[in-house]
This record gives structure tokens, C-alpha cells and sequence, in this order.
């Protein structure tokens, strides 16, 4: 018995540091990309202000770059309260990082994480070249390193399909714990993956994991909120919206999270694609639901002084 919870125990240490490691890979990965356009990215959200179709796809493709929700809603967070963007038109990037930040989902469904080591021998060789070629060197290395450490997630987990009590555990995943992992790990992205590898490891059932990730899409607003503390009136209203729309959401599909998952386990070709199916389903809905009312949104919760503090042409 005691060699069986040592081995237990090494086990939950394994998973733990590769986890580790794939939130470290992750988080440099997104400062990498954010040091290559860091003139560049607020000027591209700034473009948002002309239409709320553009936020939403701005927002989007930003996000599936950065890989990293939670890092853009910091910095629409901070863009509004610079006034370089407007409130109204926050809102259409917000809703549009939902969708841009299912491509971790993606990737790991399609178990692309084998060209981890080759990404990191490219990025390790750019990094020896002039410096405008080595920040994009850096940028593609940490990138490889966070399939890697999800390949190492992988290989970890795999011993635990024979522990009865890590298997009664996941077989209680609901919402809330999308929402703990997320808050806890400030990444949906995080979360999301993970979720996907356990259910390609047969840890985890497919529907426990959909419940899981539509929990993530709330518990990633804790880092706007938590951002926009020390900003003004208009940045906190941005990072409050964004959690009424992921909790707005949540709660209209928790009743129906069982026929949901359901319909996305028939769709997908793999237990990982359902799971990455659903989240892009729940996101995009919930997207496109509250596009629509953005200008109002805008109008009913900005106060009349926004007009001297963003700037004009914000979508109406």
C-alpha cells in the first residue's frame, strides 16, 4: 500500500511540473509575441472602434495568436482605460477573444503536439541569428515548448487510467471545476488542453470535460477583473461585461449541458474533437448572441463623459 501511494505520489508530481512548465512555456510564449508587436497589437485594437464586426474578429485572431484570452482582455482592459479604445468597441474584442481563444483546443484535438521538438530546434537556431530575426526565433521556441510539455502532460497522465481514485474524481467534473482550474491556472487555454489530453488518455469522460471547459470560459474573466482594479470607471465596466457575458452563457446552457455535450460527442470524429467542437460552439454562440448589442451595451452602461475620454467612430 505505501509503495502504491509513493508511485501515486510521483505521479501527481510529474503531472504537476509538466503543467507547470506548460504555463511557463505559455506565458512567454505570449510575451514573445506581444514584445514582436507591442506597437503594433494597440494599434490593430484600436481598429476596432470603426465597427464592431472588426472588434470581433480583431479580438478573435489576436487571442488564437497570442493564445492567450486572458492576456488580451488585460490589455483591452488597459486600452480603455489609456482611452485608446472605446468602451463600446471593448466589448466586440472581448466577445471576440471567446472565440480566438478555442484554437489551443484545436491544436491539441488534432494531436499536432509531436512538431513540439522540432518547433523548439527551429526557435533555438533563429535565436543565433540579428536580433529582429532572434525575437521571432524566441517567439517559435516557446511556442514548440508548450506542445512539448503538453506531449510530456500526456505521457504523465497516462498511469493514472489505472488510479480508481483520481477516475472517481473526474467522473464529479462539472462546470465549477472548469471555473476553479481556470481562476486558479488565470488560462482557459490552460484548462481547455488539459482537458482535451485527458480525454485522449481515457482519464476523463468527454462529457465531464465539455462541462469542464464551458466552466473555463467564466473562471478566465478573473484576470480582467483582477487587472482593472487600479483603472478608472470605464476599464472596470469593461472587465464587469466581460464576466456577464461568460456568466450569462453559462447559465443558459447549464440546463441543457447534458444534450449539449451529447450533440458535440455525435459531431466530432475523436473524443478530444467533440470536446474542442463544444467549446467553440459555446463561445461562439455566446459571441454572436451579444455582438448585436454592443453599441447599446455601450451606450446604456458608458456615462456621457466616455465621449472626451476614447476615441470617435466607436460602433454604434
Amino acid at each position: 500500500m505505501a509503495t502504491l501511494q509513493f508511485s501515486d505520489f510521483q505521479v501527481f508530481v510529474l503531472v504537476l511540473s509538466a503543467l507547470l512548465l506548460f504555463l511557463y512555456g505559455l506565458e512567454h510564449f505570449s510575451q514573445e509575441l506581444q514584445t514582436v508587436g507591442r506597437d503594433k497589437l494597440p494599434r490593430w485594437l484600436g481598429l476596432a472602434t470603426r465597427d464592431r464586426f472588426r472588434g470581433l474578429l480583431l479580438g478573435a485572431g489576436v487571442t488564437a495568436v497570442v493564445q492567450s484570452s486572458s492576456a488580451v482582455s488585460a490589455l483591452v482592459v488597459a486600452l480603455v482605460n489609456a482611452g485608446t479604445l472605446s468602451f463600446a468597441a471593448s466589448l466586440a474584442v472581448l466577445l471576440g477573444a471567446k472565440i480566438g481563444t478555442t484554437s489551443t483546443a484545436w491544436l491539441v484535438s488534432y494531436k499536432l503536439t509531436h512538431i513540439g521538438p522540432y518547433l523548439i530546434v527551429l526557435g533555438g537556431l533563429l535565436t543565433m541569428l540579428p536580433f529582429s530575426i532572434r525575437v521571432v526565433g524566441r517567439a517559435i521556441f516557446y511556442f514548440g515548448f508548450i506542445f512539448f510539455t503538453l506531449d510530456l502532460i500526456g505521457d504523465s497522465l497516462e498511469p493514472l487510467r489505472q488510479s480508481p481514485w483520481v477516475l472517481h474524481w473526474l467522473a464529479r467534473a462539472q462546470v465549477l471545476m472548469g471555473v476553479v482550474m481556470t481562476v486558479v491556472l488565470q488560462s482557459s487555454s490552460v484548462v481547455s488542453g488539459l482537458a482535451i489530453v485527458l480525454v485522449q488518455q481515457g482519464v476523463l469522460d468527454p462529457m465531464g470535460a465539455v462541462a469542464i471547459v464551458v466552466g473555463a470560459s467564466l473562471g478566465t474573466t478573473a484576470t480582467g477583473l483582477i487587472a482593472s482594479i487600479p483603472m478608472d470607471a470605464f476599464a472596470r465596466r469593461a472587465a464587469w461585461m466581460n464576466l456577464l457575458f461568460n456568466a450569462v452563457g453559462v447559465v443558459l446552457v447549464l440546463p441543457f449541458i447534458t444534450p449539449f455535450g451529447a450533440w458535440a460527442v455525435r459531431t466530432g470524429d475523436s473524443p478530444g474533437q467533440a470536446v474542442a467542437i463544444a467549446n467553440l460552439a459555446f463561445n461562439g454562440a455566446v459571441a454572436l448572441l451579444f455582438l448585436p448589442f454592443t453599441g447599446w451595451l455601450g451606450r446604456r452602461f458608458a456615462p456621457r463623459a466616455e465621449a472626451a475620454h476614447t476615441p470617435q467612430n466607436a460602433p454604434i
